[in-house]
């Protein structure tokens, strides 16, 4: 078959062997980690039947990151990232394999799942920083937004077909679901150790305090390292209206259980969207601009689902704003290694972890206490406005953010000595 033939163009990321051994890599972590979601979640509210239970899974998995964030940036500029990264991912794998030994001593406690849990969240704190510090010298600077772009077009298709494909091997024997996970996380692991990139250390200094806060020292000094991550900070802080998509599914929008598994999955197929045009058309000029705009359109669509009464506009203002959320993102992960220098990207993106995951779940937490104190429309309309407010103010606070035109024209910032 011709096509099987054809050799990717040279300007393709996909010419390029270690960054598809790497995004190879990261589809089959997620995918392994979206089809053990289910499971884990069907098995431990079956225990006791105590929702609590769920969202004590998911604190279990959030507690190594504040933790371990910042040590974890230092330790993947220190040592060998690709190293560091096979480390996370051998944990994975041994986590899926404590899960298949539970479920087949008949998962009849809580406990197991909250520490396997927690072990996730270890592999994730860690190998997160040493994965995404690689990225950027896996293909050449012109052609990064790109790369980044196809990698997120994989993950998206992850988050999509690894719950379903789940779903399935559960219902057809809960022992199978780990089983394969185990299956793709070794496969992850392969593939890392298949890499020529990563195998040396970045340079980074002994591993004193001073050193290890040596991201958060930058991102202070730098005004677009710190405009773009507190950007991600604030907007998903109060635009979040995906924890209260249940209240909207029942009684706003009265769809039902089938309706809000539509609800949940309307970002990710906007974003899938959004990932699929950047591959091909990646956005190079006035990239501060577009990331500004793109994070006020995000505060839009969220205003139109919270005042949406109809199924069609809430999943179309919930796609929408899934697809202008993701070209935030690939701007944000594109301009971020670009502007440091490598020897501290393991520590910077360690920072923009702790901003992001404290946005996420703190966005959950604010959702929540609004809704009980306005109620859910309006709590979902104000965190909207709230947000383009804050795109809007950023455009002063951060005029070099907003300044920033060409994206490979970027350069690293001087570190002080």
């Amino acid at each position: 078959m011709p096509w099987l033939r054809r050799r990717p163009a040279a300007d393709s990321p996909l010419a390029h062997r270690d960054f598809v051994l790497y995004v190879a890599a990261t589809v089959a972590t997620a995918f392994a980690i979206e089809m053990s979601f289910v499971a884990i979640g069907w098995q431990v509210y079956a225990i006791h039947r105590d929702p609590l239970d769920l969202g004590l899974v998911g604190l279990a998995m959030f507690l190594p990151l504040p933790l371990l964030a910042l040590p974890a940036g230092h330790l993947s500029d220190r040592y060998p990232r690709r190293t560091v990264l096979a480390l996370a991912i051998a944990l994975d794998a041994a986590v899926a394999v404590g899960l298949l030994a539970v479920t087949r001593a008949g998962a009849e406690q809580t406990w197991p799942f909250f520490a396997l849990a927690f072990g996730t969240g270890v592999a994730s704190a860690v190998g997160a920083p040493a994965g995404r510090a690689m990225t950027p010298s896996l293909v050449p600077q012109a052609i990064l937004v790109k790369a980044l772009a196809q990698r997120s077009v994989a993950l998206q298709l992850s988050v999509i077909v690894g719950p379903a494909v789940g779903g399935l091997l559960f219902a057809l024997d809960p022992e199978l679901v780990y089983v394969v996970s185990s299956v793709f996380s070794l496969a992850a692991l392969a593939a890392i150790l298949a890499m020529h990139i990563g195998r040396d250390g970045a340079g980074a200094g002994s591993p004193d305090l001073a050193s290890v806060l040596g991201g958060v020292r930058l991102v202070r000094r730098t005004p677009v390292l710190l405009g773009a991550i507190s950007l991600d900070l604030f907007a998903v802080l109060f635009g979040g209206a995906v924890a209260l998509l249940p209240v909207f599914a029942r009684d706003v929008l009265e769809v039902g259980p089938a309706g809000l598994g539509l609800l949940r999955a309307a970002p990710a197929v906007g974003a899938l969207g959004a990932a699929i045009v950047l591959a091909h058309r990646p956005v190079y000029r006035r990239a501060g601009r577009t990331l500004l705009t793109v994070v006020a359109l995000y505060g839009i669509t969220i205003v139109v689902f919270g005042l949406s009464e109809t199924m069609w506009l809430s999943l179309v203002a919930l796609a929408a704003g899934g697809a202008v959320d993701t070209v935030s993102v690939v701007l944000r992960q594109t301009i971020l290694p670009l502007v440091t220098p490598d020897e501290l990207r393991g520590r910077v993106t360690a920072v923009e972890m702790v901003f992001i995951s404290a946005s996420n779940e703190l966005g959950a937490f604010e959702s929540g206490v609004a809704a009980a104190l306005l109620g859910a429309v309006p709590a979902v309309v104000v965190g909207g406005v709230v947000t383009i407010g804050v795109a809007l103010t950023w455009t002063r606070l951060f005029p070099q953010l907003a300044q920033v035109d060409r994206l490979d024209e970027l350069r690293p910032v001087e570190v002080a000595t």
